[in-house]
């Protein structure tokens, strides 16, 4: 019987520090008091505080000096992505999605990430009608701000780190010749406040038209987008809000199940190799 609690016990303590770990993961990056967690939780605060003390022992939390707030360490961090590192599941999850909008809208569908100060065309479907793209083919690349999927990609980064590569960007962008620092940010206040990328104004392929909704993982982070490229004629004023529908929906669905330390997500040349596409 008395081994019978004892695992009684570690099992609970086990269960109440994953309840721990899952209010710190779900705060966002905010930075929880103990009442908060202990609350959360819905365990004492005496037992909250013993759950967090073996955490810290862990290196999973961490307790900033002079602070009374607690947050997932470094060490919780680096676990995750070197367990992440192994395997990418990322177009595994992403290829139904792309081919039910290919099917549905018999249009071709991309789906992008960043990589750098770059977006890289992970993977493509194509429709029956021919278009160019700026990215081309999968593995293709293009600075971020040129494109529907690299001005949602940048549009959505945190301000510091979206001014650097705006910095970085504009003279790259400056030699296609129609893209100066006025039109990327007047560009990227559209996509802002519509919520997804359109393509207007000039455009390196005339006759073409593009559209790009963000890919969000569970913390609101943009991990990636889904790109839709037609002839021109086939985006019209009354099948827009279908196609932005449709797109948003499986970009919901997808950024549920991301993993936010899949390794395709930061070294995306690694595994363009992987899985068949679509002729």
């Amino acid at each position: 019987m008395a081994k019978v609690e004892k695992e009684d016990s570690a099992q609970g303590l086990l269960a109440r520090a994953f309840s721990v770990l899952r209010v710190l993961a779900d705060a966002n990056g905010e930075r929880l008091r103990l009442t908060d967690i202990a609350a959360r939780t819905n365990q004492a605060p005496a037992t909250a505080h013993r759950v967090l003390q073996a955490l810290i022992q862990e290196d999973m939390v961490e307790q900033p000096a002079q602070a009374k707030t607690y947050q997932l360490s470094v060490g919780f961090f680096a676990m995750a992505a070197s367990a992440g590192n192994r395997h990418s599941t990322l177009r595994d999850i992403c290829r139904p999605a792309l081919l039910r909008l290919s099917g549905m809208l018999n249009d071709t569908i991309f789906l992008l990430v960043r990589h750098g100060f770059d977006a890289v065309c992970l993977d493509r479907i194509d429709g029956p009608f021919p278009v160019r793209s700026y990215t081309g083919d999968i593995g293709g690349k293009v600075p971020l701000g040129l494109g529907q999927a690299g001005l949602i990609l940048l549009a959505r980064l945190h301000e510091a780190e979206r001014e650097e590569i705006i910095r970085f960007n504009i003279p790259r962008l400056r030699d296609l010749g129609f893209m100066d620092e006025i039109t990327v940010r007047v560009r990227l206040k559209e996509c802002l406040d519509l919520g997804y990328a359109l393509s207007t104004g000039p455009a390196l392929y005339p006759g073409t038209i593009g559209l790009a909704v963000p890919v969000t993982d569970r913390s609101g982070s943009v991990v990636a987008a889904i790109s839709l490229a037609a002839p021109s004629e086939r985006v019209s004023p009354e099948r827009l809000p279908l196609i932005v529908e449709l797109l948003k929906k499986e970009a919901a669905q997808i950024g549920s199940q991301i993993n936010p330390f899949d390794p395709a997500l930061r070294r995306p040349n690694n595994f363009l190799g992987q899985g068949g596409r679509s002729a």
